[in-house]
């Protein structure tokens, strides 16, 4: 089910039995992808997604997806609304519901109170004074800042208790924690690095850190896939998972996609939203076939169906150095899915542009005509929106506005020259692509000219462009009533 927003008893029933579920089948692979709704869903976020669904599904697994919420100041409806539109557009399908970590607070809580039972965390009522004081002091002796709290040895008689507080992490001070990381390899850092972090704030609202650790667990997530600007996050969460006597996720964590020049990709190398690529007329398996090629590879392979990327992928062939986008490459896969994808879908599809550029409504004929012109007119598209622009000749009305192209054509001898070809067509008593073609043949063979001079001006006066699919196929699509009535408003006749 996608998208229905799912009650409160409804999450706790499906997460107590996919808690049963872990314990019984505790090799079942479960991922999530947990973006968090503070805008669209970024390019970036989409490859996360589609990687997490790929391996899930690839080991017959589940994949859940779940809304970072906690950050009600900055998470909106509008962004939760983009995330699972691109998600639905992508054709990443989620098992179960959708979840909202903002709905899981209440457990959160109730996490930060046994890791104090059990020692790994502490109240702390550190002023933000005396928090400013020693960052201060940090700076002017030159060393990294680490929360150094009083409180967190202190004895229980020593505490405030009508004074705000928050719960820290006791972090370990010795040894080092180690990741097998699934793309980065084993990865050290030493536990004096890792900082007292807060769990819950003052307000008792849990943090990301607390939140995410927690979610996965119960939703018994098995493997952490996400971006490489994570992995410092992972040593803090392990010290919760460790805390916790939690079974440890897999972690992977994936290099970040770059721009052409080598730096993360932003708005400033172009579009960075998934639903930007569906506004410029990318078909939704050919940004998925792209997304899944930037970082991982399955030999020579490049065209890659949905069907083969669910039967090969896996973590061994991911990549360790950032990937660079590049629009240009994009283009030319979107041309090979628009080639291959049926006519009667691609009308579909262009049919709202088209209606969008017009400011008409296509009804079902002229939809059923658009169909009948996609093998003239994809060949030449590299994406939906010059599909769209390249078939609104079908559609104008009479008289054609002309680019400056086609007006250029127009000039000269090619009125004289569309006065014959129109007096040719209209003696036709089959019009065909072969028929016409003859037809035009003849005009130009009579003038003493070459077939493109007569072509060209043919083009523009039945298009209104200097470029479009076969001028044949143009004459066949348009039909012989509406060819010969723009032929005429262009042609020069012996009364001119």
């Amino acid at each position: 089910m996608l998208g229905a927003h799912p009650s409160l008893a409804a999450i706790a029933a499906s997460l107590e039995k996919w808690r049963l579920s872990a314990t019984q089948t505790p090799r079942e692979v479960v991922t999530r992808f947990a973006p968090s709704p503070t805008g669209f869903l970024h390019i970036g976020g989409a490859r996360t997604a589609l990687f997490n669904w790929l391996f899930a599904r690839h080991h017959g697994g589940r994949f859940l997806l779940r809304i970072e919420d906690t950050d009600k100041a900055r998470s909106t409806k509008p962004a939760i609304d983009a995330i699972l539109e691109g998600m639905r557009w992508l054709e990443l399908d989620w098992d179960g519901h959708e979840y909202y970590q903002s709905q899981f607070w209440a457990r959160h809580a109730e996490v930060a109170e046994q890791l104090l039972a059990r020692g790994h965390a502490y109240r702390c009522w550190m002023t933000q004074d005396e928090l400013a004081a020693a960052r201060e002091e940090a700076t002017r002796e030159r060393r990294p800042f680490r929360i150094n709290s009083p409180w967190r040895d202190c004895a229980p008689d020593a505490a405030r208790p009508d004074a705000p507080f928050v719960i820290r992490l006791k972090a370990p001070r010795e040894g080092e924690t180690v990741i097998d990381d699934k793309v980065q390899g084993v990865v050290r850092v030493q536990n004096e690095e890792i900082d007292d972090f807060i769990l819950l704030r003052s307000d008792g609202s849990p943090t990301y850190m607390l939140a995410v650790v927690v979610d996965d667990h119960d939703m018994g997530v098995t493997h952490v896939i996400r971006g490489d600007d994570h992995l410092n996050n992972a040593f803090r969460q392990l010290a919760i998972i460790k805390g916790m006597d939690w079974p440890e996720p897999v972690y992977a964590h994936v290099p970040l996609i770059h721009g052409q020049d080598g730096a993360k990709m932003s708005k400033r190398h172009g579009a960075t939203g998934v639903m930007d690529y569906h506004e410029m007329g990318f078909l939704p398996e050919a940004v998925a076939n792209y997304l899944l090629r930037l970082g991982w590879g399955h030999g020579d392979e490049e065209i890659i169906s949905r069907e083969d990327a669910v039967r090969w992928f896996d973590l061994d062939n991911v990549g360790r150095s950032p990937s660079r986008f590049d629009t240009k490459k994009l283009e030319n896969l979107n041309g090979h899915y628009i080639r291959e994808a049926s006519d009667g879908r691609l009308a579909g599809l262009v049919a709202p542009r088209i209606e969008q550029m017009l400011d008409a409504r296509l009804d079902n004929d002229e939809i059923a005509l658009l169909a009948r012109a996609m093998p003239e007119l994809k060949p030449r598209a590299k994406n939906l929106n010059e599909l769209a622009e390249g078939a609104t000749f079908l559609y104008r009305e009479r008289p054609l506005d002309l680019d400056e192209k086609a007006a250029q054509l127009l000039g000269g001898e090619a009125p004289g020259l569309l006065a014959r070809i129109h007096a040719g067509l209209s003696a036709l008593d089959e019009w065909s692509t072969e028929a016409t073609e003859a037809v035009i043949r003849s005009v130009a063979e009579t003038a003493e000219v070459k077939l493109g001079q007569v072509a060209q001006p043919l083009r523009a006066a039945l298009t209104g462009r200097a470029t479009s699919p076969g001028i044949f196929d143009v004459l066949v699509l348009l039909g012989r009533e509406e060819s010969l009535a723009r032929i005429a408003d262009r042609m020069k006749t012996d009364g001119d």
